[in-house]
């Protein structure tokens, strides 16, 4: 009986998390588009409605109430648990994208998420059921609420580095046609940086904003390694920079970065096909090998049962 809810409860987070997604999914569309149409030169209408502002303003002020909560809740987590590692941590943010979030804060909400979910899991336990129900639904409320978002992240952060090692090769081939034009590298970079979307579009422009503060080249180039330690990252840094080292053309070290890169793309491409079938395996035997043995014996064993009975 136990199994049996733990099994729902896990669709039910499953099935809110999928609903929530599909209501942000318009939005984030929308708002891609609009960046795309802003790199163009145009701009939409600022015009908002009266009660459209008003709803937002609310939000605004409601998520700085819960940042501020936040805040001090995860100063006051890592003031009292030293062991967190708050570098380990910022470089997870900064991979999945999270720029501006700072570790006390997303300790912080991960606290509140720990605390939102066990009183949730523990409505059920206070109107009178089973106590060893109660405890363990109570425990997998803690759980989830203090592991999901660090599981959020993680994920967010492999997917953003898978995209950036898939994207990249385009990236080397549009910098060897506009280098080999001759355009300056850093020009080439701000061509790229317009010219991709997504993780590497945006790794692009925050290194050449970087680059615009004053910051040296391979200092920007460095911290954009720092940022995405992907192996696509690395050989175009560590190629980029030794080749300004020891002397040599931007082009040609771009052109070698190409089919290296090319390279690497094919093998996470086999990579990918190999660990197919292993993945496979748990879909077969979970939901197909069940269905198939219902559907072939559910039949002689209902007549089985008639025949006895």
């Amino acid at each position: 009986m136990i199994l049996v809810l733990l099994i729902g409860l896990v669709f039910v987070s499953v099935s809110f998390g999928l609903f929530a997604r599909t209501l942000l999914l318009p939005r984030q569309r929308r708002a891609q588009a609009l960046r795309q149409i802003a790199g163009y030169g145009f701009a939409g209408d600022t015009a908002v409605p009266e009660g459209q502002d008003a709803r937002r303003q609310a939000s605004l002020d409601l998520r700085r109430v819960v940042d501020a909560l936040a805040g001090r809740v995860g100063g006051m987590v890592s003031g009292r648990f030293q062991s967190m590692n708050e570098e380990n941590l910022t470089r997870l943010l900064r991979g999945a994208g999270f720029y501006t979030l700072s570790p006390r804060l997303f300790v912080g909400y991960q606290v509140l998420a720990t605390l939102t979910l066990t009183a949730i899991f523990l409505l059920p336990a206070l109107s009178g059921s089973k106590p060893l129900l109660s405890v363990t639904m109570v425990v997998i409320g803690a759980l989830a609420g203090w592991s999901l978002p660090f599981v959020y992240v993680k994920r967010r952060a492999r997917l953003r580095g898978e995209r950036i090692d898939y994207d990249m090769p385009d990236l080397i081939d549009t910098l060897v046609a506009t280098v080999e034009a001759g355009i300056a590298f850093s020009a080439s970079l701000q061509i790229a940086s317009r010219r991709f979307h997504g993780p590497l579009g945006e790794e692009l422009r925050l290194t050449l904003q970087e680059q615009s503060m004053g910051l040296g080249l391979n200092d920007s180039l460095n911290n954009m390694l720092a940022r995405q330690n992907t192996r696509s990252v690395r050989a175009l840094v560590r190629s980029l920079i030794q080749g300004e080292r020891l002397g040599v053309s931007v082009g040609q070290t771009l052109r070698n970065l190409s089919h290296e890169m090319r390279t690497l793309r094919r093998q996470l491409a086999e990579e990918r096909a190999q660990k197919a079938p292993v993945k496979l395996v748990f879909p077969v035997v979970l939901l197909i090998l069940p269905s198939l043995l219902l559907i072939t014996l559910g039949p002689a064993v209902i007549r089985i049962h008639g025949i006895f009975h």
